[in-house]
């Protein structure tokens, strides 16, 4: 009897071993793991590339001056009694400019009149009434008119772009908020040896009574015009190992989704800060502008203003 009991016994504990084990531990989890995050979404501005005329430009100081000069004097010596015209006039060809007393000590002459030669304005007056002047002395200088022009000084690296006939905007300091046009008419043969300079002349399009011999000028150089370019601002343009690269905004077709393609572009030349480019880009094609710190190819974005 008692070992059929004690054979009950070792069942019961087998049984135990089988099923409370399981019971403790629970079921396996067959739940799905946690879905992975959603890829990031980056904040872009895009501006829209185009097709373009870019005129390169030069900017430089001038300084106006008188072109043609001619010199007046008496025709005889003796007193300068009277100047008809002072520093900053305007005179006629045959005008009478000043008067010479030819009287010496004993004798009496009709006084002796000079008349300007040509017709312009008095850029330098030499004499002072009442002084002895000879005949060979220089009473004051004409500027002849339609002759101010507008001197300047190119660097040496930029000469290579200049001819006879390009076009420029003058800025005076006394009329700020006109331009007047000019053009370049002479260009010297000669580059000084020490500052690696060359000189240059401007002429006025048009005459204007206003501008005067010894005002500064701020000069805009119209140098090359590139024509039909598709261009992008500078802010697009990305440096990666040697290579010049863009995003291009585009829209995943499987989502409607924006996203950004890594294009790498051939840039020609900038100016005021749009830069040419030569190859990897067609107009009207929308490029991240700001936001592209972090981007990588095939980024979600989101456009939140853009620059047409």
């Amino acid at each position: 009897m008692k070992k059929y009991f004690y054979v009950i016994i070792v069942l019961l504990i087998a049984i135990a071993l089988i099923f409370v084990p399981s019971a403790l531990m629970g079921e396996k989890n067959t739940e799905p793991e946690a879905e992975e995050a959603s890829a990031p979404i980056y904040t872009v501005r895009t501006a829209n590339a185009e097709i373009r005329t870019l005129q390169a430009y030069i900017e430089l100081n001038a300084n106006i001056v008188s072109g043609h000069q001619v010199t007046v004097m008496p025709d005889i010596a003796g007193r300068l009694v009277s100047m008809k015209a002072g520093l900053g006039s305007v005179v006629r060809k045959g005008e009478l400019v000043a008067e010479v007393d030819p009287s010496r000590p004993g004798t009496a002459y009709l006084l002796s009149p000079v008349y300007a030669p040509v017709s312009g304005m008095v850029v330098s007056v030499s004499q002072t009434v009442g002084s002895t002047v000879s005949a060979a002395a220089v009473l004051m200088t004409l500027a002849v008119n339609g002759s101010i022009e507008i001197e300047a000084s190119i660097p040496e690296r930029e000469i290579g772009q200049l001819r006879t006939g390009l076009e420029a905007q003058i800025r005076l300091e006394a009329f700020p908020s006109e331009t007047f046009a000019a053009v370049l008419t002479h260009i010297s043969p000669v580059l000084d040896p020490v500052s690696r300079i060359k000189k240059v002349t401007l002429r006025f399009v048009r005459n204007d009574q206003r501008i005067n011999p010894g005002m500064f000028a701020r000069v805009k150089l119209n140098t090359r015009t590139y024509e039909n370019v598709v261009s992008v601002p500078q802010d697009a343009l990305i440096e990666q190992r040697g290579k010049t690269i863009v995003y291009v905004l585009n829209i995943d077709s499987q989502n409607n989704t924006p996203v950004v393609q890594l294009r790498e572009v051939v840039v020609g030349v900038s100016v005021n800060r749009e830069t040419e480019i030569k190859s990897g880009l067609e107009g009207g094609e929308a490029v991240v502008i700001q936001g592209h710190q972090f981007l990588t190819d095939g980024a979600l974005v989101r456009v939140i203003g853009s620059k047409i």
